[in-house]
């Protein structure tokens, strides 16, 4: 085929596709995205950004209490859950707008409906009856959670897709799963005032972080009144005329208003007609590609959670970005996936980049751990029990910062700036070289002298 409707075509509105589409348009290239929910993706309509505006919220039944502690006097506090999720609504919509400009200012044309392959070339725009032919085609689509439907009675559970859409506030939450968004949804709903179970299948909540990071998220959340069951599954799930019973496998039962399932998601690539343009598909139905997103389709072409290579917003947005500069701005660009900053928005905070200690141990020879607890400022006058961590982890042969794990208030914040210092390879006498700044959780990174284990 000779002519094409248009060079690239993106099947997906998140951010990943929304920048790959953008940067394309902006190097001269005729480019189509369609998208059959909402634009902005998971991040910004059920993820990222509704989340850590709930968590906000959450927040501040705490601040109220430690007021007192620093000599203000507040009267009872109520909290209002139609409020807020209107307000997030009135955020989101704005958002969805601006991602929509940002398109159609590039020169972007924008199709509001599922669109599916039905050839190497060809795109079908479902709600339209009609097709499209691209040059180039990029697969946006992210990911979906994952729902265990051999658990029955699963029909009556939610999803973080539904959470931020409940018509009114559950009293009594479990939450099943130990990622970060069931730990995240866990704190969420406990600080706006729910009686909340955690119910995880493994050992120890938060599986792949350091593990002090996942013991001390999990003392924490124990010592604010949230429930953590380890080793255990729904067995059944039954709706009463006073709300749902939770029945786990180790014979216990729950009472709960609401139950949120977030065991994890999956690549959203089902009915995308994949097979019909040749594109590979592994177990888990991710999209197998190469360091330039490509599918073993040489033309067609994948970004974000829907290749499960890591599964954040800002990854799918550097890939989108590194996609469109390689394809349509003669830049070739690989995306360098080590080293990759990221944070859990549970209470107390995560921060967390580089290497774990497990992960660390696993891979050098000699590892030395330098770790800080201590009680934060901020909670000595409100005698709140807060317990703060940070902690490196350093190659004992190079000196060389492998790792970097804050457990606390503004870690996310912290951790951003030192996800820059690990990817120029700063080494901890580097660290030692920086004078601090005083009062800060911060300084203990640069303050720490003293091994606490080493190999």
């Amino acid at each position: 085929m000779d002519k094409f409707d248009y060079d690239l075509f993106v099947i997906g509105g998140g951010s990943g596709g929304v920048r790959a589409a953008r940067i394309a348009a902006l190097y001269g290239a005729r480019v189509g995205i369609a998208e059959e929910y909402r634009y902005g993706g998971t991040c910004v309509i059920r993820g990222c950004v509704p989340k850590k505006l709930f968590v906000y919220a959450s927040e501040y039944s705490g601040a109220f209490e430690d007021a007192a502690g620093y000599g203000w006097r507040v009267g009872a506090a109520q909290f209002d859950w139609a409020t807020l999720c209107a307000n997030k609504d009135r955020e989101i919509t704005r958002l969805e707008g601006l991602y929509r400009r940002n398109l159609e200012r590039a020169g972007v044309e924008l199709f509001d409906t599922r669109a599916v392959l039905e050839g190497p070339h060809h795109i079908r725009l479902v709600a339209r009856g009609a097709s499209v032919t691209a040059k180039v085609i990029l697969i946006a689509t992210g990911s979906t959670p994952y729902v265990d439907n051999s658990v029955p009675g699963i029909e009556h559970t939610i999803t973080s897709n539904e959470a931020f859409h409940l018509s009114a506030f559950p009293e009594r939450v479990i939450v099943a799963g130990g990622g970060y968004i069931a730990v995240e949804f866990a704190g969420i709903f406990h600080g706006l005032g729910a009686e909340v179970t955690l119910v995880y299948r493994g050992e120890e909540i938060l599986r792949g972080f350091d593990d002090d990071l996942r013991r001390g998220v999990h003392e924490a959340y124990e010592k604010k009144g949230i429930r953590v069951i380890c080793n255990s599954v729904f067995s059944k799930i039954e709706k009463t005329a006073d709300g749902l019973i939770g029945r786990l496998s180790d014979g216990s039962e729950i009472a709960a208003d609401q139950i949120l399932f977030a065991i994890g998601r999956r690549p959203f690539t089902e009915g995308l007609g994949l097979e019909a343009a040749g594109v590979a598909v592994a177990e888990n139905g991710a999209i197998p590609v190469d360091a330039y997103s490509r599918t073993n389709v040489p033309h067609i072409y994948a970004v974000g959670d829907v290749t499960d290579r890591v599964n954040l917003t800002p990854v799918a947005i550097r890939e989108g970005h590194a996609f469109a500069d390689t394809v349509f701005g003669n830049r070739p660009t690989a995306v360098d996936h080590s080293t990759v900053a990221s944070a859990v928005f549970s209470r107390p905070e995560i921060g967390t980049v580089g290497l774990s200690e497990a992960e660390a141990r696993s891979q050098y020879d000699k590892v030395d751990i330098y770790r800080s607890r201590f009680r934060p400022l901020k909670d000595t006058l409100s005698g709140r029990d807060n317990q703060a961590m940070v902690k490196l982890v350093v190659d004992g042969e190079s000196d060389r910062v492998l790792g970097c794990h804050i457990l606390g208030p503004d870690a996310a914040e912290l951790v951003q700036v030192l996800a820059i210092a690990l990817k120029m390879g700063a080494k901890k006498a580097d660290f030692d070289a920086a004078i601090a700044v005083h009062p800060t959780l911060a300084e203990e990174l640069v303050t720490m002298r003293e091994k606490v284990a080493e190999s």
